[in-house]
């Protein structure tokens, strides 16, 4: 198990690798969109209407994938992509050429350390990452580097507690390095005195996810 520092606390987390992360998403690419668009795709809808609703004028998506989000936000925002995974982008730029989503590149990076300036965003977007990336706490300080002051950052994520899937938290735990993510990370990871939660709804089936809207912001 690792440890994440939330304050005055440790949480603990199933222990999770950049390699790991890398050969699951290789594993997932063929099938990623079958295994988890429709499932998990009312989740994005709701991310993107609250981008809508914020209206942004340029816009990145860490961990894109394969691009399923893309297609649901605004056109006539500039919009970047990242993603640690080569196989799932190459899928995610076929979708982008036939869907003719001009507005969007894609580059291949770690959320850990994006290859991008300080305060380029005023809105950042985290469809389903957090409990996919080994440090969380590094993922979370770079999301607030490449927000600008001001900006939003929407955290999509499925968060311990969830309900009628704890079950399933508990059964997948312990294979956190052979599935790819780790389904214990707590929701109070997010508490951060350099930021302001301003919601957390519940989406997908029973509550399975939750949008955690923040304003980049000292509370």
């Amino acid at each position: 198990m690792s440890r994440f520092r939330d304050g005055s606390r440790d949480i603990e987390l199933s222990e999770l690798g950049r390699e790991s992360v890398v050969r699951a998403y290789r594993r997932y690419a063929p099938v990623y969109d079958w295994l988890f668009g429709r499932i998990l795709e009312a989740g994005r809808v709701a991310m993107a209407d609250a981008v809508r609703e914020i209206r942004p004028t340029r816009l990145l998506e860490v961990g894109v994938g394969t691009g399923l989000t893309l297609p649901h936000y605004p056109d006539n925002v500039p919009t970047t992509g990242i993603d640690l995974s080569l196989d799932m982008l190459r899928r995610c730029s076929n979708m982008i050429r036939d869907r003719s989503l001009d507005q969007v590149d894609i580059l291949c990076g770690d959320a850990e350390q994006l290859p991008l300036p300080d305060d380029c965003f005023d809105c950042v977007t985290l469809p389903y990452v957090l409990s996919v990336t080994p440090r969380p706490d590094l993922l979370i300080s770079e999301l607030k580097r490449v927000c600008a002051p001001g900006g939003a950052i929407l955290i999509l994520n499925h968060f311990k507690g969830a309900g009628v899937w704890q079950l399933g938290e508990r059964v997948v735990e312990p294979l956190a390095d052979r599935v790819g993510f780790r389904s214990n990370l707590d929701l109070e990871c997010l508490r951060d005195p350099e930021w302001i939660i301003e919601s957390v709804m519940r989406v997908n089936l029973f509550g399975l996810s939750k949008l955690v809207r923040i304003s980049n912001v000292p509370a």
